[in-house]
């Protein structure tokens, strides 16, 4: 999978996407009265709302949290502003996020992914061409596990057979979790040896916003009646819709579940009748990553201030081999580290001082024993948030991807599904879950032109 492998340069304002042209048409839709609750106010729930609400739809939007955006959340407690989920516009050429985020106000640094340095265990540079040519070597090796693979069988149990040389290789660890798992979500072991590039991309650089994705968010959120700090329950819908919270319950036409997927698949909303059996299985099918982030705020800056990422390659896999120089975009001395797979899911049963310990290991074996520990840190640990019980969908060995369409599929014509896990073609994403939501909300709106 290569989503971040892009070919044009382009700037933020350089899309037009609106809500107002998108699958909807030249017809001016009519909600004539018709009421409609939305799940969840992350992107695609907002998206959905906002859809409809334009369509004079009457939408109340129910979120657990007690602010709009579900993973696209930022923390600025430190001076130094931290995206705990989403950062990244992938491809911002023709993604509908990159001018919904220029009407949002987000300001945005262009990356360069060819601004790294990649270290190892003893913390010298891997040459440049070395290092180029096994990258070339990784991505023909993606290709080979794609075709020699079969459904049953995970990722890493196929690459292991082809390449047992490079199953242990440090930079062939760094290159298949800091790529592959960051980018897919999944541990190795359990991704997909079959399905992980049928997925769409769009073109163009990434584009980081700045100042907050909770911008898009807040600006999609503006005029929509949203009831925060309120969880839902249940679905009742053998008869209309009614859905329940622990506050109130609220009658329908029609209901949006946008929770993310391992909200989903922990049964924290009891359906009334039960889910068919053919929704359910997907949802077993499909799996959630443990993707987290962290922030380490220090007093100097020990790093090379024009390099905008740092590469180092452990023996273990997915453990802070990543790192974003987020002074190249932002004021403040500070790096943002990941971890990723079953690494990641590790992290969030450690401390924040054997978190830092494990790091600063990283960094002293790059910049000296002298290299000053952070004075802060900020973290994620997405698999144990209630509110989402994972970073994104992925899927696994022993599923197929159509699964992400059957979860696409509504019941009824009275409960509807959106999210990034609905979006076989874009999952993983924030473009993505935001036209699973248009796309329910024009589903609902044409059912009734």
């Amino acid at each position: 999978m290569k989503r971040r492998d892009f070919i044009e340069k382009t700037l933020l304002a350089g899309t037009a996407f609106s809500l107002g042209n998108i699958l909807l048409g030249c017809k001016k839709p009519d909600g004539k009265g018709k009421k409609v609750i939305v799940i969840g106010a992350g992107i695609a729930g907002l998206a959905a709302a906002k859809t409809l609400k334009q369509a004079n739809y009457e939408v109340t939007v129910i979120e657990s949290q007690e602010k709009v955006g579900g993973r696209l959340r930022r923390d600025r407690s430190l001076g130094v502003p931290f995206d705990e989920g989403a950062s990244w516009i992938h491809g911002p050429k023709h993604n509908p996020i990159t001018n919904l985020a220029y009407n949002a106000g987000a300001s945005n640094y262009l990356t360069d992914d060819e601004s790294l340095i990649i270290y190892d265990q003893n913390g010298k540079p891997y040459e440049d061409k070395y290092a180029e040519k096994e990258y070339k070597n990784y991505e023909n090796a993606l290709e080979k596990v794609q075709s020699s693979g079969s459904i049953n069988k995970s990722f890493q149990e196929v690459f292991n057979s082809l390449y047992p040389d490079k199953a242990n290789d440090p930079l062939w660890l760094y290159m298949l979790s800091a790529y592959l798992e960051f980018d897919t979500g999944s541990d190795i072991s359990e991704l997909s040896s079959h399905q992980i590039d049928d997925d769409e991309v769009f073109k163009g650089k990434d584009v980081i916003i700045t100042n907050g994705y909770d911008t898009v968010a807040n600006y999609l959120a503006k005029g929509l009646r949203i009831q925060l700090n309120e969880k839902a329950t249940a679905i009742k819908y053998a008869s209309g819709i009614r859905v329940e919270t622990a506050m109130a319950n609220y009658d329908a036409d029609y209901v949006i579940v946008t929770v993310p997927l391992g909200v989903l698949k922990a049964g924290h909303i009891n359906f009334d009748p039960v889910l068919p059996t053919h929704k359910q299985n997907a949802i077993n099918q499909i799996k959630m990553s443990a993707v987290n982030k962290f922030l380490l705020v220090f007093n100097t800056c020990f790093w090379d201030k024009d390099i905008q990422y740092i590469g180092y390659t452990p023996s273990v896999k997915g453990k802070f081999n990543y790192f974003v120089n987020v002074n190249k975009f932002l004021s403040g001395n500070a790096l943002m580290t990941f971890a990723f797979g079953n690494y990641g899911k590790l992290t969030e049963t450690l401390s924040d001082t054997e978190i830092i310990q494990e790091i600063m290991g990283h960094l002293k074996v790059i910049y000296g024993n002298s290299t000053p520990n952070p004075v802060h840190l900020l973290r994620t640990k997405w698999s144990s948030n209630p509110h989402t019980l994972g970073s994104y969908s992925f899927a696994t060995a022993g599923s197929d991807t159509s699964a992400f369409d059957v979860l696409a599929q509504d019941i009824d014509k009275r409960v509807f599904f959106a999210g990034e896990h609905t979006s076989k073609a874009y999952r993983g994403t924030v473009h993505g879950a935001y036209l699973s939501g248009i796309r329910e909300a024009t589903k609902i709106i044409n059912l009734n032109q």
